[in-house]
């Protein structure tokens, strides 16, 4: 009897390192998530399209910068334009459609309709 006990005492042990194996597992982050976690204002949309445009050298500076939020040198979060400022900066062009509209009589429409004189 005093086997089976002890049988039973290493299988919970095993028991329990397999659990803390997975729970670790599941805990571990993906870096890039670091990352998306400071975008705001567009910050997401100009990312895709950046990783559309030019994959590698994007990876690099993704890279570069979850570096700089680990080690405390960027604190804030990171808007669409300073992201997109940060990549123009490295000489890759991106495009980042926008649209200007207009409100009236709680209606909106876009800004060329308006200047053209169209009415909706």
């Amino acid at each position: 009897m005093s086997e089976d006990k002890e049988l039973e005492i290493l299988k919970q042990k095993k028991i329990k390192e397999l659990m803390k194996r997975i729970e670790n597992k599941n805990k571990q982050v993906n870096p890039k998530d670091i990352l998306v976690s400071r975008l705001v204002d567009r910050g997401d949309e100009v990312l895709k399209i950046a990783e559309a445009y030019y994959p590698k050298e994007t990876e690099r500076i993704v890279n570069q910068l979850i570096e700089l939020i680990k080690n405390g040198k960027i604190n804030n979060t990171i808007s669409g334009g300073e992201l997109l400022a940060v990549f123009r900066n490295t000489g890759l062009r991106i495009t980042v459609p926008t649209s200007i509209s207009v409100s009236k009589d709680g209606k909106m429409t876009s800004l060329s309709d308006k200047l053209k004189g169209k009415k909706e």
